[in-house]
């Protein structure tokens, strides 16, 4: 019935009760039947007695089971669901993010406690906040972004408890996920526009690549061959890169702000001498400069998506579409 594998991440206290847990469940265990006692388990697992004594005790503080003293301990309740407790890795907290969060919150409710950290793009962060939540959650979701060689850590967790959120990528790929497609969702979305877009000589993508996501790059690069676009990728937006006859995607709002700001300086109007595709929409973009021209996914239903994978127990890999919203800056 006690199932212990010494190779795993999760602490053999939290083993023992994931066991009896599952046993409950699977009705191998029914009201008042009586378990292992501490001592059986002891030597057949080469267990400390302080160990299974910390997970029967947990048992009891949630009511699965009952001590009787001199005779052992017994299931109290199979009327109950295992703890859910689940640990949200973010990048950074944001609008956006937000969004995603609070979607995620509203579709859980009351059914499982939710812990959300930040590794703010910083790798010694990312590994130390998976290390130490290892064997404390029943779920881990983890937003890896492009920080790289994260692959490593994020295999430490418990496999079948692991989620993937908004960038995956190859080696990501066998852990269920809701994520965007970023090659693509620009390729798709630049297709959109295709007709506006012939208006303009140049696309110009400002990629600074501290936190986007590279498949915009390979997604931009693969479009503007495949239909003869002279482009240019920029780490920044300067003074002297706004011209004429240019289109600006975005992924960075404060390298919009910038653009609009210069182009009223130097009396460009946007939509018809310069065009502006900015990332992630938001209600400002609808009524800045007449309407930007956005390419964004629905960050509200990644969250639902999400929860709704977790509460059903479900493993799938869900690509969470992006769309083009034209306005009058294209």
């Amino acid at each position: 019935m006690i199932e212990i594998e010494s190779t795993s991440s999760i602490p053999k206290y939290k083993q023992i009760i994931l066991s009896i847990e599952k046993a409950i469940l699977l009705n191998q265990l029914e009201k008042n039947d009586k378990l292992p006692s501490i001592n059986k388990i002891c030597l057949r697992h080469k267990l400390s007695r302080d160990t299974v004594l910390l997970a029967y005790n947990e048992l009891k503080k949630r009511g699965v089971i009952y001590a009787i003293l001199g005779k052992g301990y017994f299931v109290k309740s199979t009327d109950f669901k295992p703890e859910q407790r689940i640990f949200l890795l973010f990048d950074e907290l944001n609008a956006f993010k937000e969004e995603i969060y609070n979607s995620f919150i509203d579709t859980i409710k009351d059914k499982a406690n939710v812990d959300i950290f930040f590794h703010h793009f910083n790798m010694e962060v990312f590994a130390k906040l998976i290390q130490d939540s290892i064997g404390n959650y029943s779920k881990y979701i983890i937003m890896p972004s492009n920080l790289e060689h994260t692959t490593e850590i994020i295999n430490k967790l418990p496999y079948d408890e692991t989620y993937i959120l908004d960038q995956t990528r190859d080696d990501l790929k066998k852990y269920p996920a809701v994520y965007q497609n970023f090659v693509k969702d620009i390729y798709t979305a630049l297709e959109k526009g295709l007709k506006r877009l012939k208006k303009y000589k140049k696309l110009v993508l400002i990629f600074p690549g501290k936190k986007e996501p590279i498949g915009m790059v390979i997604g931009f690069e693969r479009f503007c061959k495949n239909y003869q676009f002279e482009y240019e990728i920029k780490s920044e937006f300067t003074l002297d890169s706004i011209q004429k006859g240019v289109i600006y995607i975005l992924p960075n709002d404060s390298d919009l702000v910038a653009i609009i700001e210069n182009a009223a300086l130097f009396k460009l109007v946007i939509g018809k001498d310069i065009g502006i595709i900015s990332y992630n929409d938001t209600p400002l973009k609808k009524v800045v400069a007449k309407g930007i021209t956005t390419i964004s996914t629905d960050f509200s239903e990644m969250g639902k998506k999400l929860a709704n994978m977790i509460l059903n127990n479900s493993k799938e890999n869900i690509e969470n579409e992006s769309q083009l919203i034209l306005r009058k800056s294209l």
